[in-house]
């Protein structure tokens, strides 16, 4: 086998081989006298069919197959002593010219092909025991306990009808529950879904279109209005995307929230025996979502650093599927929403050129962690996987049987399950060896987004 590179440009590399046709019919041979003991043709007894024969009636096949066999065999050879890890699947570019194909299956010229290959670069990881990771920690006040608690109960809270007639007290206001019948036109023509019956509305909860709970403002039980609003413009229907339309509502009642009082009493309705064991759940509550919301701020803060400390080449190919993959989402999502690139203060080749920055990143990102994983054997089991797949059927309760069928059938599902289980696995590795200091912060400071958030 003869092998001559031809490309050898950062991180794309090219081969030309050549296999003799000797050695190939060596090879097609010894499949031949393998396949003797074996085949079973009419006319023959087991074992006794001459291997010329089995030559005239296979020999094309054998040697399709011994030739693919060949190449897979040559391209791990070249790459294996090169020290090469491929970053996608070689290209092959094999004879295509009728004659020259027949005259490879008969056996009678050699095998020349090339092979176009993009690799992984070296990667020599940063010293992490020199990292400086800060640690924003936050402490649940009696004050966050109280806030949350509020908010159940205005979730919880009960309504109750207003006065009657024109008396003002009757009229609807902000916050109030009303129910309604309404009918919608467009140009004086019905439209589907544009009609309802005895639908609640909390005015001030924007569930309607814009400007539809406003114009309920001052309604009584029994009144009629006709509303006049637009459907915005990346409404979800097409249809009703930016029309103009009309609703014929009537109000059958008009109700008030009443005042919750957060007591035992009130805990019990949740399911609690007493207000102490509702604000001890509340603040365990708030405690790990606090520790979410740490974690987040270390885990971004630490890929920072391994960005900063880790600049490479990456592999072209991956960064344009990592690419397209996001912008696909980004144009799909646009789609749908109406939204122009002009809408977003920006233009379509600047934004291409953000998220391929975006992608780069990731890119070198996922290799540098993967190459962390691989040279201190950090591995996923497959119970941490299992764990992952169980908490994932909980989340989706009357479901579980869907959701654990689906993961067990499908090896794709479960990879991306995978993913980020070992990508935390190698965080935690790095924050073990790099020093951690803890900063006291408010709730504020750490849910405030950074003014330039880097893309993870």
């Amino acid at each position: 086998m003869q092998v001559t590179e031809t490309l050898s440009q950062g991180l794309k590399h090219e081969f030309q081989i050549s296999v003799p046709a000797a050695d190939l019919d060596a090879k097609a041979g010894a499949r031949l006298v393998d396949m003797k003991d074996k085949v079973r043709l009419n006319g023959f007894r087991p074992g006794k069919v001459p291997v010329s024969h089995l030559k005239k009636v296979y020999g094309r096949s054998v040697m399709a197959e011994t030739i693919d066999q060949t190449v897979r065999d040559a391209n791990t050879q070249i790459f294996t002593e090169r020290g090469f890890r491929l970053a996608a699947e070689p290209k092959i570019t094999m004879p295509t010219e009728e004659k020259e194909v027949e005259q490879l299956l008969a056996g009678k010229s050699d095998l020349t092909y090339t092979v176009s290959i993009e690799v992984v670069p070296s990667i020599v990881l940063a010293d992490f025991k020199s990292f400086s990771v800060e640690k924003p920690v936050a402490e649940v006040t009696d004050t966050d306990v109280d806030e949350a608690i509020k908010r159940i109960a205005d979730q919880s809270r009960g309504y109750a009808a207003k006065g009657e007639g024109a008396d003002e007290s009757a009229k609807a206001e902000a916050g109030d529950r009303v129910t309604i019948n309404f009918k919608g036109t467009i140009d004086g023509t019905p439209f589907e879904g544009g009609a309802g019956e005895n639908i609640q509305v909390t005015i001030g909860s924007n569930t309607f279109i814009p400007g539809f709970e406003d114009q309920l403002i001052g309604i009584a039980a029994g009144e009629t209005r006709t509303l006049k609003l637009s459907f915005p413009k990346n409404y979800a229907s097409e249809k009703l995307a930016g029309q103009a339309a009309e609703f014929e509502t009537t109000a059958t009642a008009v109700e008030a929230p009443q005042p919750v009082e957060i007591n035992d009493e009130f805990a019990k309705t949740l399911g609690l025996e007493s207000l102490d064991k509702l604000k001890q759940a509340a603040r365990e509550r708030l405690t790990a979502e606090y520790a979410g919301a740490t974690r987040q701020r270390v885990k971004r803060a630490l890929l920072d650093r391994l960005d900063e400390t880790h600049r490479f080449e990456a592999p072209p190919s991956l960064v344009e599927d990592e690419f397209n993959l996001m912008w696909n989402s980004i144009k799909a999502e646009m789609d749908s929403s109406g939204k122009t690139f002009a809408d977003e203060n920006t233009t379509e080749e600047a934004a291409q050129q953000e998220y391929r920055t975006i992608a780069d990143r990731r890119v070198r990102l996922g290799l540098v962690l993967s190459e962390i994983g691989e040279k201190n054997k950090i591995t996923v089991t497959d119970d941490e996987v299992g764990r992952a797949v169980i908490e994932r059927a909980r989340s989706m309760p009357g479901r579980e049987k869907e959701v654990w069928d689906y993961y067990r059938n499908n090896a794709n599902a479960l990879a991306q399950l995978r993913a980020p289980i070992f990508e935390d696995k190698v965080i935690d590795f790095i924050l073990e060896l790099a020093n951690v200091t803890e900063k006291k912060v408010t709730r504020e400071e750490l849910y405030r987004e950074d003014e330039e958030k880097s893309p993870a």
